[in-house]
């Protein structure tokens, strides 16, 4: 790959990267996807459990996601659900989600 191939596919992804990264959101190409509560980084099981995902109508399952510096392969969902009903601003609602860590984010 030349250079200026290099520069042109690092600024595209830069691009796409939001300029300031949440630490409570999941991220897909680039937008907020789902927001976080109560997440806990296991790195000797290389996964990232996941107490509650909400306000994800946007999270394409399956499909690669980032949280922090993490990308991030979602593999189980104990409990979905459209809405709740004590909550409804919370839009679909993900509880005990657990993610595999494929790697990390290019900073």
């Amino acid at each position: 790959m030349s250079e200026e191939t290099h520069s042109l596919a690092s600024a595209a992804s830069d691009a796409a990267r939001p300029a300031i990264h949440e630490d409570d959101v999941i991220y897909q190409n680039g937008k907020i996807a789902a927001r976080v509560i109560g997440a806990e980084v296991r790195p000797d099981n290389r996964e990232v459990r996941f107490a509650e995902l909400n306000s994800s109508d946007d999270l394409m399952l399956p499909e690669e996601c980032e949280f922090q510096k993490y990308r991030l392969m979602i593999q189980r969902i104990e409990y979905a659900s459209r809405l709740d009903k004590t909550a409804p601003e919370k839009g679909r609602v993900l509880r005990g989600v657990v993610a595999e860590v494929l790697g990390y984010t290019e900073q």
